[in-house]
């Protein structure tokens, strides 16, 4: 591209100025100068240009022909230059806040329900962060965090979210009423190798449970929880999953609990770095999450 030939912008404001109001007092005034740096300024563009941009008179300044020209086209340009200024101040600054959570958590129970914070705050744009594996909570990776645990995380607010009670789960189509029945269905398993701390599977539940000749190592193995859900839902065997995760299918009807024991695994806590406890992206994601159904912790 060619580099524009322009005269400088304060020589084409004190022109501009001084051609609206035919006056140099007047356009001093507005643009919080001399009259004589007004005057100083005209000259200089008129040497510049070549051609003279206005007829002194003794109180007023009238506009040449080749004045009333550039006057126009600098009016026009001035205006358009203001609108998209103006139009950039009063547009609301977006906002992005990475939230940290596992796949099933950010499916099964947040996704539902983003359309609450979009409508509450609609110049904040959220990115999930899937994961079983906790991430830095830097401002980079990501802002804020749902985390299964204890609770005690050095540096971070830790807000309790929800239980985390483990219940056997099936189709009703099995017709599955007496825990003396499972060694005849095919059990349903979620590992995932990149957990932080031993989840509850059937090797802890059959401790309890104590169900003769039922083999904790057989069946489908996922490493998906979600997909493991669906394969419940559809008949392929007996999964053991959070209930809180699975309300839904429960309250359908498309899941049921046969059985027991239930099994207390680690609660779910809202996280996030004590430092930023105050930011106001990070209260408004925090306080969309409380609101989501389901969740235990009062604001």
């Amino acid at each position: 591209m060619s580099r524009r030939r322009l005269p400088p912008l304060s020589a084409l404001r004190a022109f501009e100025a001084a051609a609206r109001h035919e006056s140099a007092k007047q356009a001093a005034e507005e643009l919080s100068v001399t009259a004589t740096a007004i005057s100083h300024q005209i000259r200089a563009l008129e040497d510049a240009l070549g051609v003279p941009l206005f007829v002194r008179k003794p109180r007023q300044l009238e506009l040449t022909m080749a004045g009333r020209e550039l006057q126009q086209v600098l009016e026009s340009a001035f205006d358009s230059i203001g609108a998209a200024v103006e139009r950039l101040s009063a547009a609301p600054r977006r906002r992005a806040v990475t939230l940290s959570t596992t796949p099933a958590v950010a499916v099964r129970w947040l996704l539902s329900w983003v359309c609450l914070l979009r409508d509450s705050h609609p110049d904040i744009d959220l990115r999930i962060h899937a994961s079983h594996e906790p991430v830095a909570l830097d401002g980079v990776t990501a802002d804020i965090a749902i985390r299964y645990g204890d609770g005690r995380w050095p540096g971070l607010v830790a807000e309790k979210l929800f239980d985390n009670t483990f219940i056997p789960a099936c189709s009703p189509l099995l017709n599955l009423h007496d825990a003396a029945e499972l060694p005849g269905h095919s059990l349903i398993h979620f590992r995932n190798q990149a957990a932080i701390s031993s989840p509850i599977d059937w090797a802890i539940w059959q401790k309890k449970a104590q169900v003769p000749g039922l083999d904790v190592a057989a069946g489908l193995v996922f490493s998906d929880e979600t997909h493991a859900v669906s394969a419940a839902v559809g008949a392929q065997g007996v999964a053991l999953m959070s209930r809180q995760l699975i309300e839904d299918e429960l309250r359908e009807g498309r899941l049921v609990q046969p059985f027991g024991p239930e099994l207390e695994g680690k609660p779910f806590f809202l996280v996030y770095p004590e430092s930023r406890r105050n930011d106001p992206s990070i209260q408004a994601v925090r306080e969309w999450i409380l609101t989501v159904p389901g969740g235990l912790c009062s604001i």
